[in-house]
C-alpha cells in the first residue's frame, strides 16, 4: 500500500496539538477537529469537573450516538427512496 497520499495536519483540540496523518484534505482534517473541539467545550461547560479522559470518552461516545441516529435516518430515507421507486 503506497503512503503517498498521505498528509500530515496539525491542529489544536481541547488546547493540544495533535498531527493527523491521513490522506484527507487539510480543511477537511480541521473541520473535524473543530467539531471535536466544539463538541468537547460544549460537555465540559454542562460538567466542568471532568478529566480530559472522561470528557474525551464522552465525547466519543455523544459523537457516536449522533453518528448512529443520522445512519438510521438515513436508512429509513434510502428505504424510502427505493419503495418510491420500485413503484
Amino acid at each position: 500500500m503506497a503512503h503517498n497520499n498521505k498528509k500530515r495536519v496539525t491542529v489544536e483540540i481541547h488546547n493540544k496539538s495533535y498531527t493527523i496523518i491521513g490522506e484527507e484534505s487539510a480543511s477537511h482534517v480541521e473541520m473535524v477537529a473543530s467539531l471535536v473541539d466544539q463538541k468537547m467545550r460544549d460537555i465540559q461547560e454542562k460538567n466542568e469537573n471532568l478529566d480530559t479522559t472522561k470528557l474525551a470518552v464522552l465525547t466519543a461516545v455523544n459523537t457516536m450516538n449522533d453518528y448512529l441516529k443520522l445512519k438510521e435516518d438515513y436508512a429509513k430515507l434510502a428505504g424510502s427512496l427505493n419503495r418510491k421507486e420500485d413503484k
